[in-house]
């Protein structure tokens, strides 16, 4: 599964799909899980799953998804 073609915001190579992340945000204490991507140069980025138009942002801990 792939981004729809889009590029990563950093090295600019296709991302691929990498699965979900249970997380707690902290804006609303809710449990929602974030999407995960990841491109061929190692970098990962994730967003709210349920908010799919947000902007990707830099996992903080990319090397849990490597």
């Amino acid at each position: 599964m792939t981004n729809g073609g889009a590029a990563c915001p950093e090295c600019s190579q296709t991302m691929n799909f990498g699965g979900f992340v249970l997380s707690k945000r902290a804006g609303d204490g809710q449990r929602v899980c974030r999407s995960l991507w990841k491109c061929a140069g190692r970098h990962v980025w994730w967003r709210w799953a349920d908010r799919p138009d947000e902007a990707l942002e830099a996992c903080p801990v990319p090397e849990l998804f490597r």
